[in-house]
């Protein structure tokens, strides 16, 4: 496979293929942070809240399944390679969480409404994927890197996740620890009557969890077989928004990544499965107030997850596949944003109007 395609070019296919599972789970499956949320706090259903906890179960099984054969070597990933910041976790979290409360989407729930024809979704990702960079990168940085400094383990220390951590006061493998809380969560999710009434919620739920899974393995295998510096990635849609404006713009000057691939699968498969579910529509917003608030939210979106290191997909899934310390922190951090934004917006909220 090297010999046939450069292995940024490798790399790039693997984003593409779990970004279309991504993308059509979106569509065809109604897989949605937001959605989820609301649905709980308003709608009396915690079924798309159980997806996500399938979501995970099914990637932190095949995930540490993979560590386990030594396919994936966990420590390379960004979640358990550097030091965890619990402030981090929580400020970015929030800030995050009320940013998709206001912008109506996190960045790839932007991406699956950019498929379908939402012209409003497109303002989010722009938004976004500039502001993650001028956190990430930009004039922000600096004042990032001095509140929120990002430091690797040093040789020896353990990695920040919740397995290892059980590992170290037990004689068992992480990866059998991770396993077995994999398939702890797959049970707790998927006990509800409700949640099987709609049995194709469990199986978009759990395609979701192989897209990240699909991500460790590709990128790990090229990382180990290639001679490029290939980081072990998986999906997230925070920077990865960024980077892919940025290669669109200079594609020329920097070889297509992971993450490109990545955000163009998801718009593919949300517009494969819009076409199939005759949803695709031209969508535009018509009122200055909602854009002014989509903006606004898609920026806090952007610096929030930068600060996080992570969205709702990149801590909700992939950093809860490695069961890092971050990812409960920040999943809770952007439910509690959202819902505060929520209310806000339910009971009227002036500074957006």
């Amino acid at each position: 496979m090297l010999e046939l395609l450069p292995e940024h070019s490798l790399v790039a296919l693997v984003g593409l293929f779990g970004g279309i599972l991504l993308g059509l789970a979106a569509r065809l499956g109604r897989f949605c942070t937001l959605g989820a949320i609301e649905d709980v706090l308003y709608g009396g259903s915690d079924t798309r809240l159980r997806m996500w906890g399938i979501a995970i179960g099914t990637a932190a099984v095949t995930s540490f399944a993979l560590t386990g054969t030594g396919a994936l070597p966990g420590g390379d990933t960004i979640y358990l390679s550097i030091r965890w910041l619990p402030w981090a976790s929580v400020i970015g979290g929030l800030m995050f969480g009320y940013g998709m409360a206001l912008a109506g989407n996190c960045g790839f729930g932007a991406i699956a409404r950019l498929g379908g024809g939402d012209l409003r979704s497109f303002v989010i990702v722009l938004v976004m994927g500039v502001s993650t960079y001028v956190v990430l990168n930009g004039p922000l940085a600096p004042i990032r890197n001095l509140f929120f400094p990002q430091s690797a383990l040093l040789p020896g220390e353990a990695p920040p996740g919740i397995a290892h951590l059980v590992a170290s006061w037990t004689s068992l493998p992480a990866y059998i620890i991770g396993m077995v809380i994999g398939v702890g969560l797959l049970a707790l999710s998927a006990s509800s009557r409700a949640l099987w009434e709609t049995p194709s919620s469990v199986v978009w739920a759990a395609v979701v969890g192989l897209a990240v899974t699909s991500g460790w393995a590709g990128t790990a295998w090229v990382a180990a077989n290639g001679f490029e510096a290939i980081p072990v990635v998986s999906h997230s849609f925070a920077a990865p928004l960024g980077e892919s404006i940025l290669w669109w713009m200079i594609g020329s000057a920097q070889p297509i990544s992971f993450a490109v691939g990545s955000v163009a699968g998801v718009w593919l498969g949300a517009f494969i499965g819009s076409l199939i579910k005759g949803h695709f529509r031209w969508e535009a917003c018509e009122d200055p107030r909602e854009l002014r608030r989509q903006i606004f939210g898609a920026a806090l979106m952007g610096a929030g997850a930068v600060i996080a290191l992570g969205c709702t997909v990149g801590q909700g899934i992939s950093a809860f596949s490695v069961l890092s310390f971050s990812a409960p922190v920040t999943f809770m951090s952007i439910f509690l944003g959202a819902a505060l934004g929520l209310r806000q917006l339910i009971v009227g909220f002036r500074l957006a109007e």
